[in-house]
């Protein structure tokens, strides 16, 4: 029979320097598990990402290739990480409500951003239709009952995935971006 790692009990303070920091970001006690499954597959696409991207024909500078790094590893490593139990207690403890949610969310404004901005060429409808959907989306989770969050999460996933289909071209060598941002943020992170 396999432990009940999500109920586990550990204590939610955070270690104190460096250990912390990282404690803030994937949860306080992280199994060496949770860890090596947050680790190892972020350093992959971080190395994946700009070598797929640079196959293709677009000359992106050195700088463009390193965000597009930065990218891979923080949203394939941010699914894994805001699905594990130690993230779940450490993001849904005492205190934390949907203001603290909500501005996880839109901390990652800035990744839509610097995609419009630098991989786009200043493509500002793209910023403006992602972050409001994003937003939109965010909110209509978190006010949803929680017996209904995920099939609302899935279904508003399901529409992003639709409208990074239908209504954007898509930007080339990060056509990954935005299926993992909402994966990330709608179904990972706000789902309790």
């Amino acid at each position: 029979m396999q432990p009940d790692i999500f109920h586990q009990q550990t204590s939610s303070a955070p270690r104190s320097g460096w250990p912390g920091q990282l404690d803030r970001l994937i949860g306080p006690g992280a199994t060496p598990a949770e860890l090596m499954l947050q680790l190892v597959p972020s350093v992959g696409a971080a190395i994946a990402a700009p070598l797929y991207a640079s196959t293709l024909s677009m000359n992106w500078s050195p700088w463009q290739l390193g965000l597009i790094a930065i990218l891979g590893f923080d949203l394939v490593g941010g699914v894994l990480t805001n699905a594990t139990g130690a993230a779940k207690r450490w993001y849904y403890r005492p205190g934390q409500g949907w203001r603290q949610h909500l501005g996880f969310v839109c901390v990652h404004f800035i990744h839509i951003g610097l995609v419009a901005l630098l991989l786009r060429g200043g493509d500002w409808l793209f910023f403006a239709g992602v972050a409001s959907y994003l937003l939109l989306a965010a909110g209509l989770i978190l006010a949803s009952p929680l017996y209904l969050q995920r099939p609302v999460a899935l279904g508003l996933y399901g529409l992003a995935l639709l409208g990074d289909r239908y209504l954007f071209v898509p930007t080339p060598g990060l056509e990954w971006f935005l299926p993992l941002l909402f994966l990330k943020l709608l179904v990972s992170h706000l789902l309790k």
